[in-house]
């Protein structure tokens, strides 16, 4: 039997081990429409959008608005930084791979009290039937105030009533 690397394999092992360490995990962009019944094992695939993302954890990809999305949804923020003598926010969030995963947009409402920040995604219309890797990206944008955050409440617009006050 050969060895490679100190380890005895076969070559039925070898194949096996090459197909395992080669499978990616994919999604269909979310709003596109019926991907998964256009896709067939008879019809050529269609391309992986690229995973791009920060080289670290400590790093965010910028976002900017793209409107329009296919299933816009609510996303919870992990951080909301003021930035600007407190005119602006910078909002940070978990996120997915573009085009499957774009900023919709952010919504700030804004109270003698607190400041409600919501963040929006969805898919990029131009995603429906792309196929996109299932990785994390850690994402920020910055957002104008109306006036300086001063010592208002952050609050996220997206988290459940119950846990709704929060200051980063």
């Amino acid at each position: 039997m050969p060895t490679i690397h100190g380890i005895t394999t076969t070559v039925a092992g070898v194949a096996i081990a090459a197909i395992v360490t080669t499978v990616v995990t994919v999604t269909a962009a979310p709003g596109a429409q019926g991907a998964a019944r256009h896709l067939s094992p008879l019809s050529p695939p269609r391309p992986v959008a690229p995973a791009v993302g920060p080289s670290s954890p400590a790093e965010t990809v910028p976002a900017k608005p793209h409107g329009r999305t296919l299933g816009t949804h609510k996303v919870r923020w992990i951080s909301a930084k003021p930035v600007a003598h407190g005119k602006h926010l910078r909002i940070t969030w978990w996120s997915g791979a573009a085009p499957c995963t774009v900023l919709d947009r952010v919504k700030a409402k804004e109270t003698a009290k607190k400041v409600v920040v919501t963040v929006y995604e969805g898919a990029d219309p131009a995603a429906e039937n792309t196929m996109c890797a299932a990785i994390a990206i850690k994402k920020s944008t910055t957002v104008k105030l109306r006036t300086p955050l001063g010592k208002r409440k952050l609050v996220d617009g997206a988290e459940p009533k119950a846990k709704k006050a929060r200051r980063n």
